[in-house]
């Protein structure tokens, strides 16, 4: 299996002017805990609900996240400041193919449409298409979920459509799925476009 984060634990993997990357780490699972129990979070994506069992879900969801570097993906914590902000993901890689998701990414609603997920998502995008050398990164949003999709197409994700009744959520509900991506012959220009972005949201 490819390896293709390399990081000590003591330095951000990926660094911005507002953001900085981390692996996600056991150390962060009780800082995050509080910050995700937040029932906006999960409005429409129904990941973890807030109820009774909020705790036993969110150890799952955090396992999950930490078991992502021996399936060749990565978790990670988003801070600014040194204030944990958010998590978002690389996974679903396929190295045959070149492609990866970014997703299960949340901030707390203080930040939320300001700087940093545009700053984020340019990190992720950069690493994915010049680092690793993908042609394909893909994001796939509950269709009930507008605002999401919304900022998707503001970092230039190009929708393809709905995958109809594409899974059930944790409460039980079904949900459609739709589905964008970036190619790496898009990037050059949907690179320049976000970096602007983050430049005049700074």
């Amino acid at each position: 299996m490819n390896n293709i984060f390399a990081c000590d634990g003591t330095q951000a993997l990926l660094k911005g002017s507002t953001v900085c990357l981390e692996p996600a780490q056991e150390e962060d699972r009780e800082l995050i805990r509080p910050l995700a129990k937040d029932q906006r979070l999960w409005e429409f994506t129904k990941t973890l609900l807030i109820d009774d069992t909020y705790d036993r879900q969110f150890d799952l969801y955090f396992d999950e996240a930490l078991r992502l570097p021996q399936l060749g993906g990565q978790a990670f914590v988003i801070r600014t400041n040194n204030t944990i902000i958010g998590m978002t993901r690389f996974f679903n890689v396929e190295w045959k193919d070149r492609r990866l998701e970014i997703g299960h990414t949340w901030y707390i609603p203080a930040v939320w449409g300001k700087v940093y997920n545009k700053e984020c998502k340019l990190l992720l995008l950069q690493y994915a298409f010049e680092h690793l050398g993908f042609f394909r990164v893909e994001f796939r949003v509950a269709h009930q979920n507008i605002r999401s999709q919304r900022a998707v197409e503001k970092i230039g994700g190009l929708k393809e459509g709905v995958l109809r009744k594409f899974a059930i959520r944790n409460d039980g509900s079904r949900r459609d799925t739709v589905v964008f991506s970036i190619i790496d012959d898009e990037w050059p220009e949907k690179k320049k476009r976000l970096q602007e972005m983050v430049q005049a949201a700074l």
